[in-house]
């Protein structure tokens, strides 16, 4: 039986992460980069996929845990009949190494220690040669298959069938520290690590870079979170921001809606700029400009939705069958083929989070704006192209009104670069096509009869993606059209108070796949945003108290909550989640502080 996906927490190195159960087991873990093939892969399947479990032997122990503050080193404390374990796990930060740091502690009494270790490499696929050395009173245990290899350290383990485990007793202050190292198998084991000294610089570093946040205001501590969640999605070479740290946890229970999250999504990318400009973050929101720049270097004509954390682009979809799923829903996909969809929003969000950067007085140089004139160029050229829209949807194409209030917003970032920047430019045409854009839009994208926005022309449905037309400025909060819109998404896609992306039982079926979904967060927090920025600040804060309130007791948050059972579903941590928490805090702030709608 699985554990719900709430029950697990997120280390993180910036490189990569593992994901840690209540019940001590790591559970998900890929070496050296978030999309590296799984080590352990019991989160999408059972044990025999791989962990690597530390916990009382006590089947009654009780577990509390937290971060340590502004921290991504977990704290698990285990209550037992015959005393109290604390365990720190951790992954060492900025010393270029891919590693796992645990140490266990008996705080009182004593308590009897069992630990379980499985190596799986690729996804599960491949059982590993192991062999244990002797070392100073430890011992080495070398797992290698194929072109990875684990060195593990700590007390001696004894293989067991297809496992290596131990039982220790610890009393009060003594302490074991554990480590699991990657390395390439063609190279030496590195050096062991000091613990101690890797856990006090982890803390600082994690400290440091917590105490540029200027976040001032309302939920401060889950803006916070949130911001360290980003963090630990961007890739500390690159500058890369992965979706989520997982892939093809499902959207529904046992069904086929189950991604790859472990990629860098242009769109999600751009809102993570922003909400780093918004929190001081300016190093972070340069090292994305330059990693965007580098990824969509080249013809716009082949400007991808998403990319890989380095900018690779073939990303292609497949299905594995040494992974049975979580809790049996297959099929666990690696790769995305959404990579190849041509989604008309993406150059909006694009233009959008790169005029943000020169409003916060990031330069641009010698190669970024000619590029963006480039992009401008294909938005000309394919304005009118039909697309699959925000939702990636495995459809038939079609005009979603929101790709195209992004196609306008395009236009319009380009024009204020000129008019408000001194950047060269072809102004006159770029404002003619702009103000044609949104002529088609108010004439087809907009249902009289409703007073609303739709989904797409032709189309009487909604959609949550709407909600982003005043993010983005095509129209003010408070705007008539738009309070039309806000009325008809809470009749359409409101359920027991969250939001449906849109509706997957209308007669449209705008989707190939069979329906069923849960509650998107981060449309919930757009509109929460919305309520604040319309002056309905009263509503925005119970919204968003509801929200925070979804998340687990580390504070993450996943892509949908299942109002049924009341479980986290998708992917986890979710970057947009999180992203749409931070804009949500930070309108409310502002709207608290002028009590004006914006």
């Amino acid at each position: 039986m699985s554990l719900p996906i709430e029950d697990y927490a997120l280390i993180s190195d910036c490189r990569t992460g593992a994901m840690v159960g209540r019940d001590g087991s790591i559970d998900w873990l890929c070496f050296p980069r978030y999309d590296s093939a799984s080590m352990f892969g019991a989160l999408l399947g059972t044990h025999e996929q791989g962990r690597w479990l530390v916990a009382p032997t006590d089947a009654g122990a009780v577990a509390t845990r937290r971060y340590l503050e502004r921290t991504f080193v977990l704290e698990t404390r285990w209550v037992t009949d015959t005393g109290e374990l604390e365990v720190l796990d951790f992954m060492p930060v900025n010393d270029r190494r891919s590693e796992v740091a645990r140490r266990v502690r008996c705080l009182r009494g004593s308590v009897e220690v069992r630990e379980e270790l499985r190596v799986r490499f690729g996804y599960g696929a491949s059982m590993p040669w192991m062999r244990q050395l002797e070392r100073n009173g430890g011992s080495d245990l070398v797992a290698v298959a194929g072109p990875d290899a684990v060195v593990r350290r700590g007390p001696r383990l004894t293989a067991r069938g297809q496992r290596h485990e131990a039982s220790y007793t610890l009393t009060a202050g003594q302490s074991v520290d554990l480590t699991l190292t990657w390395f390439e198998a063609h190279q030496v084991a590195p050096e062991p690590v000091d613990v101690e000294v890797a856990l006090d610089s982890t803390v600082a570093w994690w400290r440091r870079w917590a105490a540029t946040c200027t976040h001032e205001g309302a939920y401060y501590d889950e803006v916070m979170r949130s911001l360290l969640v980003l963090r630990a999605l961007t890739h500390e070479a690159t500058g890369g921001i992965v979706a989520a740290a997982t892939t093809s946890l499902p959207e529904q229970p046992g069904g086929p809606r189950n991604w790859d999250y472990r990629y860098v999504w242009l769109r999600d990318a751009s809102l993570s700029l922003m909400a780093f400009l918004g929190h001081s973050y300016t190093s972070e929101a340069h090292r994305w400009r330059d990693w965007l720049l580098r990824a969509i270097a080249g013809d716009p004509a082949d400007v991808q939705i998403m990319y890989g954390l380095s900018g690779e682009r073939f990303l292609p979809e497949r299905e594995l069958d040494s992974l049975p799923g979580y809790e049996g829903a297959a099929p666990v996909r690696v790769g995305n083929a959404a990579f190849r969809q041509f989604q008309g929003d993406v150059m909006g969000a694009v233009m959008v989070a790169l005029s943000e950067a020169r409003d916060a007085g990031i330069e641009e140089d010698a190669f970024s704006w000619p590029l963006q004139r480039a992009l401008l160029t294909f938005v000309e050229d394919h304005w009118d192209a039909e697309d699959q829209g925000i939702w990636e949807v495995r459809g038939p194409k079609r005009v979603f009104t929101h790709s195209r209030v992004m196609t306008w917003a395009a236009l319009d970032r380009a024009v204020r670069a000129v008019r408000e920047h001194g950047l060269t430019g072809p102004v006159e045409r770029w404002e003619a096509l702009r103000d044609q854009v949104r002529a088609e839009i108010e004439t087809h994208g907009f249902d009289l009869a409703r007073n609303t926005y739709v989904q797409s022309y032709g189309s009487t449905a909604v959609d949550a993606a709407l909600l982003q037309l005043p993010q983005v400025g095509y129209c003010a909060a408070d705007d008539p059209r738009m309070l039309g819109t806000v009325a008809a998404i809470e009749a359409d896609l409101m359920q027991d108070g969250l939001l449906l992306r849109y509706r997957f039982d209308d007669a449209e079926h705008i989707d190939d796949l069979p329906p069923g979904e849960h509650p998107f967060l981060a449309c919930s927090f757009w509109l929460v945003e919305q309520y604040a920025r319309s002056g309905r600040v009263a509503d925005a804060r119970a919204l968003m108290d509801r929200l925070v309130g979804l998340a687990n007791d580390v504070g993450l948050l996943s892509e949908e909550y299942d109002l049924t059972t009341h479980h986290h579903a998708g992917n986890t941590p979710q970057a947009l989640s999180h992203l749409a928490l931070v804009q949500a805090a930070d309108w409310i702030s502002r709207a608290e502080a002028s009590r004006e709608p914006y």
